[in-house]
C-alpha cells in the first residue's frame, strides 16, 4: 500500500525568533564594512554599515510624519534604491509595507489604496509611460494623508523624499529605538496584493516571522553566504523580489545587485558580468530572453552558480541551458504563492536536471503539506493527484479586511488551501500538474493542462505554450492551445494537431490552436489563463 502524500520539513536548525530590523542588525554586526546594495542604474552601493544609518534615518523621518505602529505605508514603484530603503525603514517603526503593482493604473491603485486604507504613499518618479503622480491625481483614497514622491520630480502637494530624511534629522536617535523595542515578529509587516492569475486582487498579509524565516532557509538551499552577490531582476512588488531577493540577502549577508527599474535582459546580463555575480533570479521567459540576446556570448558570466527559477514551469532544453551556457549548475526551482510567504518546495543545489524541471522539489524545513482528495478532504496515496495544501510559520496571517476570502483559504486546521493540483513521489517530490480551476473535463475524462504543456514544450519550434479549456457543446470542454513559436518558424495548428496523434491520447490533443507573439502576464512571470479564456471567449 502506498504512503499517504504528506511530509513535514523536519530540521536540525530552528526557526529565526527575529523581526527583519533584527535580523538586519544582526546582519550589520558580522558584515559591517561588506557591500549590501547594489544599484547600477541609479549609481548606489552601500556597506551594511551605510544601508542601515539610510534606513534609520527614513525611519526616523517617517515618524516626524506621524506615521504610527500599525499604518499602512504604500509603495508604488518598480526597483530603485529607495525601495530597499522602505522595505526595510517602515518594519523600524511598526508600519505595514503595502506592495503595489507598478503597472497599475488609476482604478487599480485607488483599489489598492482603499483595500488597504494607506495613510501615506511613497511613489517613484516617471518611467517610461507610467507617470505615477498624473495617475495618483485620478485617484480618490479617503485615508491617504501623505504623499512622498523620490527622484526628479517635483509633485505638488507631495513632501520630496529630501524633505522627509530633514524633517527626521531632528526625531531622537532613542525614540526610533524605543518604536524598535514594541516590535514582535508575529506582527503583520506587509500586504502583497495576489497576482490575479484569476482576476479580483486580494491583500496577503504577512508577518516578520513569516517572511523572515522563508527568505532565511531558502537562501540555504541556495547555499548563500556573504561571499555571494545576487543579481535581482524580478519585481520588489512581488514576493519574488523582495523575500527570495532583497530579504535572503539580508538573512546571509549576500550583496543585492539591482541592475535595472524594470527587467531588461541586456541590463541584466551586463550587471551580472560587470559585478561578478554568483547568483541570477527570474522566471523562465526571463532565463529564455537572456539566453536569446543577440550579445549574450559577449558576456562573462562564469562567476554565476545558483539563483532560483520560479513562476512558471522550466522547459528542460532551458533548464540545460541557464546550467551550462550561464554555469548555474546549482540553479533551483521554487515553488510556493504570496499567502505562503511565499515558498514551500524548493529542490537543491544537488538535484538532477529531470527534478529540477519535472518537479518542485521538496518540502521546506518547518512546513508541513499534503495532498488530498478535494471532494472528500481526504489524503490521497502518493502518486494519485489532488489539492495541495500546506501549513506552518508561512501561512499568511489572512487576506486583510476579508475574512470570508481568508475562512475559504485557510481552514480550521490552519492549513492553507492552494487550489493547485500536485503529485507527491515515493521521495517526496511534489510535481504541480495545473489549478484546480483550470483543469479540463471534456467528456468525463480529466485532462491537466500542464501535462500537454509539457508534452508541447517537445516540439522542435514551440518556444512557448499556454493551454486552456473552452466551452464546448459536445463535450462540456474541449482543449485550446495558445503557442508561440521560435524565431523564424512557421506551423499550422493542422500539422501540430498531427504531429500530436499517436503520441498523447487523442482526447488530450488541442481541437483549438492560437499563435500569439506573447502572453498576457502577471508581474511574477504567471500566464494569466482567465485572460485567455476570456478572449477565447470573445471571438468564439
Amino acid at each position: 500500500m502506498p504512503d499517504p502524500s504528506y511530509v513535514h520539513g523536519a530540521s536540525d536548525v530552528p526557526l529565526l525568533g527575529a523581526t527583519i530590523g533584527e535580523c538586519f542588525d544582526r546582519t550589520v554586526a558580522r558584515f559591517p564594512d561588506g557591500e549590501a546594495l547594489v544599484v547600477r542604474h541609479q549609481g548606489v552601493r552601500l556597506t551594511w554599515t551605510r544601508l542601515k544609518q539610510e534606513c534609520e534615518r527614513l525611519a526616523r523621518g517617517l515618524i516626524a510624519l506621524g506615521l504610527e505602529k500599525g499604518d499602512r505605508i504604500g509603495i508604488w514603484s518598480p526597483n530603485w534604491a529607495e525601495w530597499v530603503l522602505a522595505q526595510f525603514a517602515t518594519p523600524r517603526i511598526g508600519a505595514i509595507l503595502v506592495n503595489i503593482n507598478p503597472a497599475n493604473r488609476a482604478a487599480e491603485l485607488e483599489y489598492a489604496l482603499r483595500q488597504s486604507g494607506c495613510t501615506a504613499l511613497i511613489i517613484a518618479p516617471p518611467l517610461k509611460t507610467a507617470n505615477y503622480a498624473e495617475i495618483l491625481a485620478e485617484v480618490a483614497a479617503p485615508d491617504l494623508r501623505t504623499v512622498i514622491a523620490f527622484g526628479d520630480q517635483t509633485v505638488p502637494g507631495a513632501l520630496s523624499w529630501d524633505e522627509v530624511l530633514r524633517r527626521g534629522d531632528s526625531v531622537p536617535m532613542e525614540e526610533l529605538r524605543a518604536r524598535e523595542r514594541e516590535q514582535h515578529f508575529d506582527d503583520p509587516v506587509n500586504i502583497q496584493y495576489t497576482s490575479g492569475t484569476t482576476g479580483f486582487p486580494k491583500g496577503a498579509t504577512l508577518s516578520h516571522h513569516s517572511i523572515v524565516n522563508n527568505a532565511f532557509f531558502l537562501g540555504q538551499r541556495m547555499r548563500l553566504t556573504e561571499r555571494d552577490r545576487l543579481c535581482i531582476p524580478v519585481p520588489f512588488y512581488h514576493c519574488f523580489g523582495m523575500v527570495l531577493g532583497n530579504l535572503a540577502c539580508v538573512t546571509h549577508g549576500s550583496t543585492m545587485v539591482i541592475p535595472a527599474p524594470s527587467f531588461d535582459p541586456k541590463e541584466t546580463l551586463e550587471t551580472v558580468a560587470a559585478e561578478h555575480c554568483t547568483a541570477l533570479h527570474g522566471v523562465p521567459t526571463m532565463f529564455i530572453a537572456e539566453l536569446g540576446h543577440p550579445d549574450f556570448e559577449r558576456y562573462d558570466l562564469s562567476t554565476l552558480r545558483t539563483g532560483i527559477m520560479a513562476g512558471s514551469p522550466c522547459p528542460v532544453e532551458v533548464m540545460r541551458a541557464v546550467t551550462t551556457r550561464m554555469h548555474m549548475k546549482e540553479v533551483t526551482i521554487c515553488y510556493g504563492m504570496t499567502e505562503t510567504s511565499p515558498v514551500s518546495f524548493q529542490t537543491t543545489a544537488d538535484d538532477p536536471i529531470e527534478k529540477r524541471v519535472g518537479t518542485v522539489g521538496r518540502v521546506h524545513p518547518h512546513v508541513e503539506c499534503k495532498i488530498i482528495d478535494p471532494e472528500t478532504g481526504a489524503i490521497v496515496p502518493r502518486g494519485d493527484t489532488g489539492e495541495l495544501l500546506s501549513r506552518g510559520y508561512l501561512v499568511m496571517l489572512g487576506y486583510w479586511g476579508d475574512t470570508e476570502a481568508t475562512r475559504a483559504s485557510i481552514d480550521a486546521a490552519r492549513w492553507m488551501h492552494t487550489g493547485d493540483l500536485a503529485v507527491m513521489d515515493d521521495a517526496g517530490y511534489v510535481s504541480i500538474v495545473g489549478r484546480s480551476k483550470d483543469m479540463i473535463i471534456r467528456g468525463g475524462e480529466n485532462i491537466y493542462p500542464r501535462e500537454v504543456e509539457e508534452f508541447l514544450y517537445g516540439h522542435p519550434v514551440i518556444r512557448d505554450v499556454s493551454v486552456i479549456g473552452v466551452p464546448d457543446p459536445t463535450y462540456g470542454e474541449e482543449v485550446m492551445a495558445w503557442v508561440i513559436l521560435k524565431p523564424g518558424a512557421e506551423v499550422t495548428g493542422e500539422e501540430l494537431s498531427e504531429w500530436c496523434r499517436g503520441r498523447i491520447a487523442q482526447f488530450k490533443v488541442p481541437r483549438y490552436w492560437r499563435f500569439v507573439d506573447a502572453f498576457p502576464m502577471t508581474v511574477s512571470g504567471k500566464v494569466q489563463k482567465y485572460k485567455l479564456r476570456e478572449d477565447a471567449r470573445a471571438v468564439s
